[in-house]
């Protein structure tokens, strides 16, 4: 008998990062790789609605493309748009519990279109995001 896969939450890094205005542009990667860091204790707590355990993989693209993934928290580098890499994992991990985080309309669209939920950045509450 196989054990059940956890949750898998995806977050849109681009997305999430540039959902708050604290100077991020001028540095990508970096804002990019704190993001990673505040997610740490997602995989233990979960999001709201989704417990813990839970698979955290943050999609990066542009300058932050080679963010390095943590214990807890993978990463995936998108090889053109990170959109499209995010409906690629959707579709591969379909069958699959997963939230996708993100606050692009059309985004959302296309990955509620497969099966996924969606939650906006606020979702990742500011508690558990060290903020």
């Amino acid at each position: 008998m196989t054990t059940p896969r956890p949750p898998l939450i995806i977050v849109d890094a681009a997305n999430v990062v540039g959902s708050k205005p604290d100077g991020w542009w001028r540095d990508r990667h970096g804002a990019t790789e704190r993001l990673r860091d505040r997610l740490v204790g997602l995989a233990e707590i979960g999001l709201p609605g989704i417990p813990g355990p839970v698979e955290v993989v943050m999609v990066v693209e542009g300058q932050a493309r080679h963010v390095a993934p943590s214990p807890t928290v993978s990463t995936e580098p998108a090889p053109r748009s990170g959109d499209d890499r995010i409906v690629d994992l959707v579709s591969e991990h379909r069958g699959r519990q997963m939230t996708v985080v993100t606050a692009d309309r059309e985004l959302r669209r296309r990955v509620a279109d497969l099966g996924a939920d969606v939650v906006g950045p606020s979702a990742l509450p500011d508690a558990r995001m060290g903020t």
